[in-house]
């Protein structure tokens, strides 16, 4: 197992493609910090990672709060002594027309999507450049890179996501960690499964593969830059969307 030992932090892994993540990480040999603000959820996933015989440990951090946040490195370092892996996937929705969209819409979006990614880099590259080792992977969206109507603050807040991976990456090469960002295009989750079928007709015909993508698909892609096979990859921005973007 390619990450036995290793401690992964995933935030907004109580369901959907942050649950997958985790999954797939304890199935490479991690031991989890499952972070959700929803604890019921984070419970279940916690108990999933025990059952493939990794250890799990649940923090309801609001990644919005920067103390919060370092509590929850804190205390993920006091259990493990090491912090190794940090998925950045936890992210918000409140969509609507640019020109009808509030200021609290923008807000909020922002600052789960954008800020809570800086708070957790910012605590997590505590510990990972006293280990001189690290894996930071930021689960953007094709939205930061295309765009998408009707969404103008999720955009701005993944392609703000993208270049803060850009940035991270830059500044923290020389500790010898590393910082990727996975864009998802149209991933089947309980939030594209209550889009009308006529809108999900037209995401479908968009994609090459002809198929949406699954909460899997994003997941194998995670566990690539947060393991050693990509350890001479950084700054980089991997699309998971059946080819849409192409």
């Amino acid at each position: 197992m390619p990450l036995s030992g290793q401690v992964a932090l995933v935030t907004g892994s109580g369901r959907g493609i942050g649950r997958a993540i985790a999954l797939a990480l304890a199935a490479q040999g991690a031991n989890l910090v499952i972070n959700d603000v929803d604890l019921e959820s984070a419970q279940a996933t916690a108990a999933e990672v025990e059952r493939r015989g990794r250890q799990a440990m649940v923090h309801g951090a609001n990644i919005v709060e920067e103390a919060q946040v370092e509590e929850m490195v804190e205390a993920t370092v006091a259990r493990w002594g090491r912090l190794d892996v940090l998925v950045n996937n936890a992210g918000i929705t409140r969509d609507g027309l640019l020109v009808r969209m509030k200021d609290e819409q923008w807000d909020a979006v922002l600052a789960v999507n954008l800020k809570g990614a800086f708070h957790c880099i910012k605590a997590a590259a505590r510990p990972m450049m006293k280990a001189r080792y690290g894996r930071i992977v930021n689960v953007a969206s094709v939205a930061g890179v295309i765009g998408n109507p009707g969404q103008a603050n999720y955009a701005a807040s993944k392609g703000g996501l993208i270049a803060l991976t850009k940035t991270t990456a830059l500044e923290l090469a020389p500790r010898g960690i590393t910082c990727n960002a996975v864009a998802p295009g149209f991933i089947e989750t309980a939030m594209t499964q209550q889009l009308p079928e006529e809108v999900r007709e037209g995401w479908l015909k968009r994609i090459p593969l002809g198929r949406p993508g699954t909460p899997e698909d994003v997941a194998a892609a995670v566990v690539f830059l947060a393991g050693p096979a990509s350890s001479y990859v950084t700054g980089q921005v991997l699309i998971v969307d059946g080819g849409m973007v192409m």
